[in-house]
């Protein structure tokens, strides 16, 4: 629930990041841009990463995510730093963790902000901050048979 201001540039007075969560169970693109919704704000940017059936030229047989016990502290510390360094009027990010198959959604995030240069940077961010900075780590067995574990968190 938005809270209303008699001024309308200015910022909610309710906390700006709206949805942060890592589940293993079956993430939803609606319920992230529903999360973000505002009335203040011109563009919303959302970006989902799906599971490939390939990285690297070798095909995936199988993927599976595993997070540190961390891992939403951290999240929700890289949320704050975007929402602290853009106009953000509403954040969400959610991360899908265990075993997933290709197609599967395994992180959506999303950002409003009063204009969509704005939107799109701090969306931008977030995703970027998120796989660099939370502890979360992809293992990929390949169609070969070999097994790869991938940082994508600190």
């Amino acid at each position: 629930m938005a809270t209303t201001s008699e001024h309308p540039g200015e910022r909610p007075s309710q906390d700006p990041v709206r949805l942060l969560a890592i589940r293993q169970t079956p993430l939803s693109v609606d319920e992230v841009f529903a999360a973000v919704g505002d009335a203040a704000a011109g563009g919303t940017a959302l970006f989902v990463g799906t599971v490939r059936d390939h990285d690297g030229g070798a095909g995936v047989s199988a993927l599976g995510y595993s997070s540190h016990p961390t891992a939403e502290t951290e999240l929700r510390r890289v949320a704050e730093k975007v929402a602290a360094d853009y106009p953000v009027r509403a954040l969400a990010a959610v991360h899908r963790v265990g075993d997933l198959s290709v197609g599967d959604l395994a992180v959506v995030v999303a950002v409003s902000c009063p204009h969509r240069a704005e939107a799109f940077a701090a969306c931008r961010r977030l995703i970027d901050d998120l796989k660099h900075e939370v502890p979360i780590w992809k293992h990929q067995t390949f169609s070969d048979g070999t097994e790869e574990w991938v940082g994508v968190g600190a």
